[in-house]
């Protein structure tokens, strides 16, 4: 419906929509809230299951994690440890038959080097792999060497036994980490999925919510425009206020609604401004011509769907 068409409708005919669509709707809602409920009932235990599931997924993620976490802070701490027992080697002259290719690998200063970057650079997936596998080789050549030195020396046994823990323990932490990865992964999908649920049961209930509102609201309303149609649009006392106020103030040559709120934000424009010679007077805001005018403010309903009905007001104003 244009403008024109819009200011041929009488207050009386625009009432009479009005009425009927409250009407209209008090038929309508009690189905609308028996289906809507209905969807919610259906949906409340997927919606509970994929929360569960979802849990269930960050908590595996969690756990392995922690184990991680754990196994790599202990191995860390078991670097100056075992490099204690192999300065006492060397200083005893235990370490004199100590493979040169071991001197060249620097276990400790590499290991000491991948662990710093884990913890405190931001590697992605990629990156991080790479390192894990580095470590992973260096530990696998460590065991090798402490096979062998072991069996030459039996002085090194604690030496072995210190850093046969830590490879133990940062092995451990690398596949706890490579599992957490494949968890992260297998847990995404659930989190969309539980949040997409989450998301439609939400509307649902708010569409509910309002159909029980409106249906509450619809005898009162149906009253008002009932009242309205026999005794008239204008002052009725408590709840009735005067709805043909801006029709009147247009009719005697005073601004429309829409023209008195525009008015300060043309004049603030007007100041922000720079002036360029004489200041042209500002236009009058066109009027709305006078004869038989709609209710101001009031748009004729289109559909009986829950979402666009408007509540009435219990202080007379339109709907």
């Amino acid at each position: 419906m244009d403008a024109e068409t819009l200011l041929r409708v009488s207050p009386e005919e625009l009432a009479q929509a009005l009425l009927n669509r409250r009407r209209l709707l008090k038929d309508q809602l009690p189905t609308v809230i028996r289906t809507l409920e209905a969807e919610e009932q259906n949906l409340a235990p997927k919606v509970d299951r994929a929360v569960e599931n979802h849990k269930r997924a960050n908590d595996i993620v969690a756990k392995l994690k922690s184990t991680r976490d754990s196994s790599q802070k202990v191995a860390h701490g078991l670097l100056p440890k075992v490099r204690g027992h192999r300065d006492s080697l060397v200083e005893s002259g235990g370490m004199v038959s100590l493979d040169p290719d071991w001197k060249k690998e620097k276990l400790f200063e590499e290991l000491d080097d991948i662990e710093d970057s884990i913890q405190t650079s931001a590697l992605d997936h990629k990156a991080e792999k790479k390192m894990i596998d580095r470590r992973k080789k260096l530990i696998e050549q460590n065991e090798k060497w402490l096979k062998e030195r072991r069996q030459m020396n039996p002085e090194m046994v604690d030496y072995v036994d210190s850093r046969r823990e830590m490879s133990h323990l940062f092995k451990t932490a690398d596949k706890s980490h490579r599992d957490m990865i494949k968890a992260v992964e297998k847990a995404q999908p659930l989190h969309e999925k539980k949040v997409a649920m989450q998301a439609e049961i939400r509307e649902i209930r708010r569409v509910l919510d309002r159909a029980k509102e409106l249906l509450a609201q619809s005898d009162d309303a149906i009253g008002h425009w009932e009242r309205r149609l026999k005794d008239g649009f204008g002052e009725l006392g408590l709840g009735f206020t005067d709805l043909l106020a801006a029709k009147k103030r247009v009719a005697e040559g005073g601004d429309s609604t829409f023209a008195r709120k525009t008015k300060p934000n043309n004049q603030k424009k007007g100041k922000n401004s720079p002036r360029k010679g004489k200041s042209n007077k500002s236009k009058q805001p066109a009027k709305v011509g006078s004869g038989k005018k709609s209710v101001e403010s009031v748009s004729e309903p289109t559909a009986p769907a829950v979402e666009a009905a408007d509540a009435p007001s219990r202080g007379g104003e339109e709907e």
